[in-house]
């Protein structure tokens, strides 16, 4: 679960403009770091199915904001995966 304040770093990192909450960068950016949070918690506690789907579901939501980005602007998608270092 993240907290308040690590939510206000994460969508002050990666806002395009003022207040931006909604952009695909915050969107992918919030999902990146739950997915982290929540593979960790994986780690510990292996049996934990309900945890593990929705970690399944988080990470197909990122791959279509993802998908929706690279569609759009190229660049823009370069730079998110860049960024957040997603891919290899």
């Amino acid at each position: 679960m993240l907290t308040k304040q690590e939510k206000e770093s994460v969508i002050s990192d990666f806002e395009t403009h003022q207040g931006d909450t909604g952009s695909p960068e915050v969107q992918v950016a919030l999902l990146t770091k739950r997915i982290n949070d929540l593979t960790e918690h994986l780690k510990t506690h292996s049996k934990d199915h309900a945890s593990r789907r929705g970690l399944l579901k988080m990470v197909g939501t990122r791959s279509a904001l993802l998908k929706y980005v690279s569609k759009k602007d190229v660049k823009r998608y370069q730079q998110i995966i860049s960024r957040l270092g997603l891919r290899k």
